[in-house]
């Protein structure tokens, strides 16, 4: 796995009225600092990519629907310099990502539905000045293929 990426398995307590599912507490040894919550959508098959931040920890938890979420190490100085790690979140797969800065990101609507990613990351958005540098999905500097590879 990437260095510095963290997976959390998620406890969702379920009963006749409905579920709770706690994603993250200041508590909890992952717990860094918080800058903002926001939500993103994808529709099916959709891909939104790449992007890395310089300063910000991203903690990923998809809501509903199906993610694969697609990591990749640039970063010179790492031992994982180079890796691809892939992750599945979501209603089958109720996890955490936790994703630290530099490491290129993106996701990819697995669904048949809408896919909504909960993202509550270290920093808050600073409009004048984004901590966020992206990268087109395909054929850009992210060696990665986001086709479906049935097998």
């Amino acid at each position: 796995m990437i260095q510095g990426v963290t997976v959390k398995d998620l406890k969702l307590i379920a009963d006749e009225r409905g579920f709770l599912l706690e994603i993250l507490r200041n508590d909890d040894p992952l717990f860094q600092r918080f800058g903002q919550a926001y939500v993103t959508s994808a529709y099916p098959g959709v891909v939104k990519a790449w992007h890395y931040h310089t300063k910000q920890t991203d903690y990923f938890c998809v809501l509903a629907g199906m993610a694969k979420v697609v990591l990749y190490d640039a970063r010179e100085n790492s031992p994982t310099h180079g890796e691809i790690s892939e992750f599945y979140l979501g209603e089958q797969a109720r996890r955490l990502l936790v994703i630290p800065p530099l490491v290129y990101h993106g996701f990819k609507n697995i669904g048949e539905g809408l896919c909504l990613l909960l993202n509550l990351p270290t920093e808050t958005y600073d409009y004048a000045q984004p901590d966020e540098y992206r990268a087109v999905p395909h054929g850009g500097p992210v060696p990665y293929d986001w086709s479906r590879h049935d097998g």
